[in-house]
């Protein structure tokens, strides 16, 4: 079966990443910012899956030999030559392209060497009283026997030569030292400099520096012993593989708390360096690590571009995306309460477009409702200082019986989970930490009320594809159903009483759950569509996810192709299918869309003989999501809502303006006449057409 490894088409994506850095539409500040984008998607990658590989290659051959990937020492350096393609690529985007025009628009990013001598002046100035009591040097000489560097951090290296006085004869590595200092990036409250406006000139109104060349330009002062100093910069991004699937025993939050504190002692994945580099400070640095010579990268003269979230604007509004404020919903209004209006009907949210406070909003007023006597929700990323826990704990406080389920192990914020885990188990709710070999991805909530006429519980559910996390509900792109269908309502009730009592969900009408039954369903509704093509009759699948990974599926849609279903792929990530291929995939088609929000809801769509069936999920189409992880995919049974989320869906479908191919070719401009389409401005367009009219919701094309 034909498919594409899953990293090298994860790198594609990433090279989509870069095509928006080196989109003129975009505005150019926001263009910096997918740089920094780019640049955490690979130290994220390297940390995750490079080290995965590297761990695979160092298995004993018959040992590898038992495991699903093929060939992982090939496949390692397919995709680490693919990374210095795109690192090259990156260089070049910085250099030829981002530069001039950040110059043209009168932002200089000056160098050391090109600072002016009244802005050398300034920045040793800045350097002595800014900088210089942050710094922490450490010697690389006989007495170290061991150099620690932390993960992702800047570190400058200092080869310093020609010292200006030296009493007889003495070795050439009396002569010469290597000192490793961190950048102090966090300390000075950022990577960038921005030089006074009497420093700059009028074809540079706006000189700005990386806090790098407020070092360099320094460093003579700091090593004054020496005549030459040499300052290059490196940086270490360490296995970050928690591998607590192999621990099925003992306390989770331990065991997490422990992995956490390793993370930062884990292995090496890659070691950047300037190019620049002297031989002897790799050769030194190499020494008191322990890194081998796999483990070096070569970058450029700077490294973590993922500072550029932090690069100043100067109030150049024009160089950065129109604000965008959120839409009004036409059904939930800003005050009153929620709870009444939940129960009257069905309701979808569409973040960032729609604002997300009416989740805690709607939690804080089950807080204070003395009618509502439980809430169950569960918690994949937490933001630091999170409303929604911070409402979780209030209903405690007013007596609510509280049950939380907590992934603790979702990458990169274990921490912030664990914060909310403790101190809400510390209150008195009932805190579930999912079992090791299980992740819990859903996004549930479920309230219950008793109503004051008869006293009978009544429930309210939210579901969605997006996380409980005001932070990022900002920036991905979700739809979220609230409702009080006492059917749907059961069914998440049953979810949660899996984690309680750790009895599966039964009988399920409506949800399709992971991992008890929801591959079993997703191969059912694509066998259906296969069994009507192959009758003649309609037959379709629209399938929009972050990735497809999983074989298994893969095959089920290559087969549905090869009876003629026509499947439509709207993929932002990963995607391992073929499209397009003859006799294999030929009615597949797939698109993936980048803009200015993160794509991050999935939405399933069959054709069902004329009466479509659309969910909406949390989960992926890879292994891990349907074989290891609690998701759910729930349908939207409200005809108008379904042809709400269709509309929304079609328009991405027909997006001319951002949407890439597999081959990560952009559309063919529209022609005179055709309608210009870029999918996140004509959703917002039409959401705010929705508040403004409420007008009657169009039906859904097929």
């Amino acid at each position: 079966m034909k498919t594409l490894p899953r990293d090298l088409s994860w790198l594609r994506f990433n090279a989509r990443v870069l095509q928006e850095a080196q989109c003129a539409t975009v505005p150019l500040l926001e263009r910096l910012k997918f740089l920094a984008i780019f640049s955490a998607n690979l130290d994220e990658f390297f940390k995750v899956r490079v080290a995965t590989l590297r761990r695979l290659v160092k298995l004993k051959k018959k040992t590898r030999a038992q495991l699903p990937q093929d060939r992982p020492k090939r496949l390692l350096a397919e995709v680490l030559a693919e990374v210095h393609r795109q690192q090259e690529e990156f260089g070049r985007t910085f250099r030829d392209m981002l530069q001039p025009e950040l110059r043209a628009a009168g932002i200089r990013l000056l160098t050391s060497e090109e600072l002016t001598d009244a802005q050398c002046e300034w920045v040793k100035t800045y350097f002595q009283d800014k900088v210089r009591d942050l710094l922490s040097p450490v010697v690389l000489d006989d007495t170290l026997h061991q150099l620690f560097l932390k993960d992702q951090a800047t570190y400058l290296t200092f080869f310093l030569s020609q010292p200006h006085s030296v009493e007889g004869k003495k070795k050439k590595a009396d002569t010469e030292r290597v000192v490793v200092m961190e950048l102090p990036t966090k300390r000075h409250g950022g990577r960038f400099v921005a030089l006074p406006g009497g420093a700059g000139t009028e074809a540079d109104p706006h000189p700005v520096l990386f806090l790098d060349d407020v070092v360099r330009a320094g460093a003579n002062d700091l090593f004054p012993a020496y005549a030459q100093v040499q300052v290059n910069s490196v940086k270490l991004s360490r296995d970050a593989e928690l591998d607590i699937a192999e621990e099925v025993s003992g306390d989770l939050m331990a065991k997490i708390k422990s992995s956490l504190a390793k993370r930062a002692t884990g292995y090496p994945a890659r070691l950047l360096y300037d190019p620049a580099t002297p031989k002897e400070v790799l050769r030194a640095i190499k020494q008191k690590t322990g890194i081998e010579d796999e483990e070096l990268v070569e970058g450029s003269r700077y490294h973590n571009f993922r500072d550029f979230f932090g690069f100043p604007d100067f109030g150049r509004r024009d160089l950065l995306n129109p604000v965008w404020r959120e839409v009004a919903h036409p059904t939930l209004l800003r005050t009153g309460s929620l709870l009444p209006t939940l129960a009257q009907r069905d309701h979808l949210l569409h973040p960032p477009y729609q604002s997300f406070d009416v989740v805690p909003r709607l939690l804080r007023e089950a807080a204070n409702d003395p009618q509502v006597s439980a809430i169950s929700i569960t918690l994949y990323r937490v933001a630091p200082k999170s409303a929604v826990a911070k409402a979780l704990l209030k209903a405690v406080k007013n007596g609510k019986q509280v049950t939380a389920v907590v992934e603790l192990k979702a990458r990169f914020d274990e921490e912030s989970n664990i914060h909310w885990a403790e101190k809400l188990r510390r209150a008195g709710a009932h805190v579930i930490l999912t079992p090791p070999e299980l992740k819990c991805h859903a996004k549930l909530l479920l309230i219950t009320r008793r109503a004051e006429a008869d006293d009978q519980p009544r429930r309210y559910a939210y579901l969605s594809s997006g996380n409980f996390n005001e932070a990022t509900a900002h920036l991905y792109a979700d739809h979220a159903l609230f409702t009080a269908n006492p059917d749907i309502a059961a069914e998440v009730d049953q979810v949660f009483r899996y984690f309680i009592t750790g009895e599966e969900p039964s009988h399920l009408r409506h949800l399709l759950v992971a991992p008890f039954g929801l591959r079993k369903q997703l191969l059912k509704l694509i066998a259906a569509e296969a069994a009507r093509a192959k009758k003649g009759e309609e037959a379709y699948i629209i399938l929009k996810v972050n990735s497809l990974e999983n074989p298994g599926m893969i095959a089920a849609l290559y087969a549905a192709s090869q009876a003629g279903v026509r499947i439509e792929l709207l993929i932002r990530g990963i995607g391992c299918l073929v499209p397009g291929e003859a006799g294999l995939s030929d009615t597949i088609s797939q698109r993936g869309l980048l803009d200015r929000y993160l794509e991050h809801a999935r939405i399933y769509v069959f054709g069902n003989g004329g009466e479509e069936k659309v969910y909406v999920s949390s989960a992926d189409w890879m292994g891990r999501n349907l074989d290891r992880r609690v998701e759910v995919a729930f349908p939207i049974l409200d005809d108008g809502l379904r042809a709400e989320i269709r509309y929304l869906l079609d328009l991405e479908r027909q997006d001319n303006v951002k949407a890439r191919d597999f081959n990560n070719q952009l559309p063919t401009p529209p022609t005179e006449g055709e309608p210009v389409v870029r999918t996140q401005e004509a959703q917002r367009q039409y959401l705010q057409k929705l508040a403004r009219h409420r007008k009657p919701r169009p039906k859904a094309a097929r």
